[in-house]
């Protein structure tokens, strides 16, 4: 099997790459899970530990999946066998490579805090606020396929901070039409 470096791949009548959505929100509840087990035991239980490797996961899922494949991200890799007998909703990969690498950003943050300062508390306060902004984002793409990165995109197109494509890729839902 050859690596294919790629965010995304081109299918037959979509001129623009494209991820399977339900492979995507699989994902996503499989991140939320892991975040939420981090969370309960750094923030609940005040075990921080598990902080650092649970973030550091995920630092690495994004990182494999922004630049070498998100299929062979972890968590794209599981999700693929919750959802091999449905049938793959493409979605524009654009919008979610720019999610996914504000993804990459919080949990490069989480993972640096809580793997440099775990013999301090008095840091626990930002990455508990940053780790339940990570946990809305997942829950309301897993629950609701609402994928705010996405969202943020269209803005950053509209306020021309980045380039418009050629063809408006689709995201999850058609959200981005309504």
């Amino acid at each position: 099997m050859k690596l294919k470096i790629s965010f995304g791949e081109y299918i037959n009548g979509k001129n623009y790459k494209v991820l399977d959505e339900r492979q995507l929100r699989a994902s996503a509840g499989i991140m939320l899970l892991l975040g939420l087990i981090a969370f309960i035991n750094g923030f609940i239980l005040n075990k921080y530990s598990i902080i650092p490797y649970i973030s550091g996961f995920l630092l690495l899922n994004f990182v494999i999946g922004i630049f070498i494949n998100p299929k062979y991200s972890p968590t794209m890799f599981i999700a693929k066998l919750f959802v091999y007998k449905q049938s793959p909703l493409p979605i524009g990969a654009i919008q979610k490579k720019f999610a996914w690498s504000l993804g990459l950003i919080l949990s490069t943050i989480i993972f640096s805090l809580s793997l440099f300062l775990i013999n301090d508390p008095s840091y626990f306060n930002a990455v508990c606020m940053l780790c339940v902004l990570c946990l809305v984002l997942l829950y309301l793409e897993t629950a609701f396929g609402i994928c705010i990165g996405c969202k943020f995109y269209d803005v950053a197109i509209d306020l021309k901070l980045l380039k418009k494509p050629v063809e408006k890729p689709n995201c999850m839902g058609n959200a981005c039409n309504v």
